[in-house]
């Protein structure tokens, strides 16, 4: 048996922010806040940034506070990387009205 979550969806929406991280050091995951308005804690989130770079990925996304997206970006290289600054990010939101625990067989 598994547990699941099972609930409403009060609101589901993407906002377009433009982002500038900073560098994530060498072989490093770093989690980096962001001002987005609109958000709130407990919403579920997830991200598209428009753009390749060799070595770097997202390795998670949470609202860590209001307003705010927490992004943890991975590099994979032996250097430094800056994510490219000023690219214009998606951030796709889904709030919950409420959840009730659930098992499935």
């Amino acid at each position: 048996m598994a547990g699941i979550i099972m609930g409403n969806v009060a609101a589901l929406g993407v906002i377009s922010v433009a982002l500038s991280p900073a560098q994530v050091a060498a072989n490093t995951t770093a989690e980096q806040t962001f001002t987005v308005p609109g958000l709130k804690v407990g919403d579920y989130v997830d991200v598209n940034k428009p753009s390749a770079q060799a070595g770097l990925g997202i390795a998670a996304v949470r609202v860590s506070a209001a307003n705010t997206l927490a992004i943890s970006f991975s590099n994979n290289t032996g250097a430094g990387i800056t994510p490219t600054a000023g690219e214009t990010y998606l951030v796709q939101y889904a709030r919950l009205d409420s959840t009730q625990s659930g098992v499935i067989a």
